[in-house]
């Protein structure tokens, strides 16, 4: 390989409104190697283009190139496997702190498993947060702690909630509703395996977390088709993992690869074929000070 250099010439570093940055790609050699056999060094210059502001400059598609990826055809596949009637932005929150969250019990499809005091003053928290946003429809799993935050976070919105069977949690079987201090006693094998190895995670033939792939697939499916662009889901941890790697294309193998909070905030962009691009992950500053979210 030869050595040599990559050489930059700019201008004002401060571009104006009227001219933008274009970086152009040449071959250069360096005067040290002029004369010497090899490869030319490619240098790169960048200089001003007055023909476009830096909010205008657009490749040959037509895309902008500005404040950030310009475009995501096939950066995932379809969820709909049909067209969309436009471009959807959906905004997914888990379900504030549960009387099983605080007790560190396996809480699963339980409905027993409430809202509590705190739970409530998140939700409380997240609908402040995304206040200054508009929703065309919330969609909520009917389990009660999820049910519970979406009603606090829908307060003074016009149109109905709409509850989705494919927004449940994962059904744990005899997990479910024992401390997990207990289960690993009682349990170890299965309770183990449901730690360190969820999507193997299996009871009577049934693989929960692989199960849960699926059902995140309907609900995708059943919100992106649905009337209106923008969408509040709130839904449970498991059910969040399931809906963020299935967006992104990533199987249940990956199903503790994500963490989302209680109250936390994640947002995704689909375009009109319908694939998902994630702009924001467990979004919690609200959590911790006011916060009023812009997106």
């Amino acid at each position: 390989m030869v050595p040599g250099v990559i050489t930059a010439l700019t201008s004002s570093p401060f571009a104006t409104s009227s001219s933008s940055l274009r970086l152009v790609l040449s071959l250069k050699r360096p005067p040290e190697l002029r004369g010497r056999r090899g490869s030319a060094v490619p240098a790169v210059r960048c200089d001003a283009s007055p023909a476009l502001s830096l909010s205008e400059e657009r490749l040959e598609n037509g895309a902008s190139v500005t404040g950030g990826a310009y475009d995501f055809s096939r950066a995932t596949t379809s969820l709909t496997g049909k067209m969309l009637d436009s471009s959807k932005k959906v905004t997914l929150v888990r379900h504030g702190l549960s009387s099983w969250n605080e007790e560190s019990r396996v809480q699963g499809s339980s409905n027993l498993s409430l809202l509590t005091e705190t739970g409530v003053k998140q939700a409380e928290r997240c609908r402040q947060a995304l206040s200054d946003m508009h929703f065309d429809q919330c969609f909520s799993s009917p389990i009660s702690r999820a049910k519970t935050t979406a009603e606090v976070l829908w307060q003074g919105r016009e149109e109905p909630l709409i509850f989705l069977d494919s927004l449940k949690e994962a059904h744990l079987f005899f997990l479910e509703g024992m401390k997990n201090v207990d289960a690993r006693q009682i349990y170890p094998k299965e309770y183990t395996t449901w730690r360190e190895d969820p999507s193997n995670f299996c009871v009577n033939g049934v693989y929960p977390v692989r199960k849960l792939w699926g059902t995140a697939r309907e609900a995708w499916e059943e919100i992106l088709l649905s009337p209106g662009k923008d969408y509040l889901v709130v839904t449970h941890k498991s059910m969040l993992r399931a809906l963020i790697c299935v967006a992104l294309g990533l199987g249940p193998d990956r199903f503790r690869a994500i963490d989302i909070n209680n109250g936390g905030i994640s947002v995704f962009s689909f375009n009109k074929r319908g694939e998902a691009m994630l702009q924001s992950l467990n979004l919690t500053t609200h959590m911790y000070k006011d916060h009023v979210y812009m997106y």
